[in-house]
């Protein structure tokens, strides 16, 4: 028999009344934002991939999405999926880490200072465990999200554009990984994000650093 645990959305709530999420499209900003607001106000950063801490705990059987890379035949084969495969795959890592993300959360949650948060847990469930002032979605133009998607120097990205200067066609790996990038952060995905009801950033790079982090500081009530 599987036990099923289930912690009241109201429960949730007041645990995560000092965190502070950020959700949204890639290359909008949200790792950036999360780290310059942990470190003004003298809060937790909990950036990309924050909930790593528990991949001990993940197996193929419960969480075979984010097993993928223990069971996977090779980095070819990741780079080489299909669009469809790929969002499939992105979207059961989103609704498996989600469970690692609130549960690291709760145990940061007694810290007494602020979390700042780059998630992906999904709106719906925001809604539920967070409110307006505590959530802000990131958004960047869709060409953006995808052309720029390789500019930064974080290992892991670096990491997969060698594994596609590796494949044996390593411009149609390139297309097609970009078309993978491009189903995740599709006009359907961005809309979904602007039509949340949470507070909603659209990436501008006339806007400085400092001006962007004011505007989530006044949205969070910081």
């Amino acid at each position: 028999m599987q036990l099923h645990i289930t912690i009241k959305p109201n429960i949730l709530k007041y645990l995560f009344r000092n965190v502070y999420f950020i959700n949204g499209t890639a290359y909008a900003g949200k790792s950036t934002m999360v780290k310059l607001l942990a470190e003004k106000h003298a809060g937790i950063c909990c950036g990309e991939n924050y909930h790593d801490v528990l991949m001990d705990a993940v197996d193929a059987k419960n969480q075979p999405n984010l097993s993928y890379f223990d069971t996977m035949k090779d980095w070819q084969e990741f780079v080489n999926r299909t669009p469809e495969e790929f969002e499939r795959w992105a979207a059961g890592c989103n609704e498996e880490a989600s469970d690692l993300e609130i549960i690291r959360l709760i145990q940061l949650a007694d810290s007494g200072k602020r979390i700042f948060v780059d998630t992906n847990i999904a709106t719906e469930k925001l809604q539920e465990i967070s409110d307006y002032h505590h959530v802000a979605i990131m958004l960047a133009p869709l060409s953006t999200s995808v052309e720029r998607f390789f500019d930064r120097k974080d290992p892991e990205k670096q990491f997969i554009l060698e594994q596609i200067g590796k494949a044996k066609n390593p411009e149609e790996t390139m297309k097609n990984y970009r078309g993978c990038l491009a189903r995740i952060n599709c006009a359907e995905t961005y809309q979904a994000f602007a039509a949340s009801g949470f507070f909603t950033l659209v990436r501008d790079d006339a806007r400085t650093l400092e001006q962007t982090l004011e505007i989530l500081e006044r949205h969070f009530a910081l």
